[in-house]
């Protein structure tokens, strides 16, 4: 009699257990983010709350696509990715729902937040003008506009024009001085390359000691990272390189700044679960990650930031609103492209 409850009671427990496996809390988070520090974010939100975060990485294009594809099925709660236009894109392909927390429009400024509310940003990074310390700084450069100045001929160093971030900047440019600036002043960053465009951002830097270039134009945390580094030639690298914050002087509209950014998938099977994960992202301990692991600014104004990004200067900062428009920055890349930018 005892061996036949004990059986019923096993009986009822495994598939009780197995149903408790498969109702454990979890998000699905799309994420065009290749970042290794990343993962202590959502290892940071599942001890925090209990709810497991599963990733899966690939190009912002090809997690909208993805999410399309799988329609009313998606197991996509959050899409995350890298740069404004894209996060843009996101929205006007329908993928993304308003988030509606007043924790994340208390926390992140208007300015760094989709007007429909939609997506947000979760930190930043400049996009700024680097030289060799040794060699001193450039005279005369103090914007972006300047880069077009025939005085730097053969001194500039640039990732190709088709990328992203050059892309960004284009587009800010294109918003605030008109097309036909815009493409003189493509033209005329071509024309002081002191190479073809190679490689990424630190290889643009990294170039400045050697005299290849004395100027080089990057992202903020990618100098970041090489300080951070442990290696004693990083280490002297990086007190090497002084940067320039373009358009600080007053009335002018900042240097440019893009944004790593969230929104919550519109078919999200799981949305109180995916919206506590999206106001995480905005706390300071989330905040503090994202500035400690990546070297990034943070999205919430007064959140912890990394000594070595404050070593680098302060500086006031252009609004993303150039960037919401994807149109333009299909303008502004036919505009480099044909202005032998490549």
């Amino acid at each position: 009699m005892f061996r036949r409850h004990l059986l019923a009671l096993v009986a009822v427990a495994v598939p009780a257990f197995a149903e408790a496996q498969q109702q454990q809390p979890e998000i699905n988070v799309y994420t065009a983010r290749h970042y290794d520090t990343d993962a202590a974010l959502y290892e940071a939100f599942t001890r925090a709350t209990g709810i497991r975060v599963r990733t899966i990485q690939a190009d912002a294009d090809q997690l909208v696509a993805r999410i399309r594809a799988e329609g009313a099925n998606s197991p996509a709660d959050v899409f995350i990715t890298v740069d404004a236009t894209r996060l843009a894109r996101a929205e006007q392909a329908g993928v993304l729902q308003r988030y509606n927390s007043q924790v994340i429009d208390q926390r992140v400024p208007a300015g760094l937040r989709d007007p429909n509310g939609e997506w947000f940003a979760i930190a930043m990074r400049g996009r700024v003008i680097m030289y060799d310390k040794q060699a001193g700084r450039p005279e005369g450069l103090n914007r972006y506009e300047d880069l077009a100045d025939p005085r730097f001929r053969g001194q500039i160093c640039v990732r190709a024009s088709n990328h992203p971030y050059n892309i960004a900047l284009a587009t800010s440019m294109l918003a605030a001085d008109g097309e036909a600036a815009t493409e003189a002043w493509a033209r005329g960053v071509a024309a002081n390359l002191a190479r073809p465009p190679q490689g990424g951002d630190r290889d643009q830097f990294r170039a400045l000691p050697s005299g290849q270039c004395r100027i080089a134009i990057s992202n903020t945390y990618y100098l970041g990272h090489v300080g951070k580094s442990e290696r004693p030639e990083d280490q002297a690298l990086f007190a090497r390189i002084g940067v320039i914050f373009p358009n600080q002087a007053p009335g002018d509209r900042g240097t440019h700044v893009n944004v790593s950014g969230a929104g919550l998938v519109k078919t999200s099977p799981h949305p109180e679960a995916a919206r506590r994960f999206l106001e995480f992202l905005v706390s300071d301990q989330a905040q503090e990650i994202l500035a400690q692991g990546n070297m990034e600014y943070p999205a919430v104004p007064g959140a912890p930031m990394h000594p070595l990004l404050r070593s680098m200067g302060e500086f006031r900062a252009e609004g993303i609103e150039p960037l919401r428009d994807p149109a333009r920055a299909a303008q502004a890349l036919q505009i480099m492209q044909r202005s032998g930018w490549r």
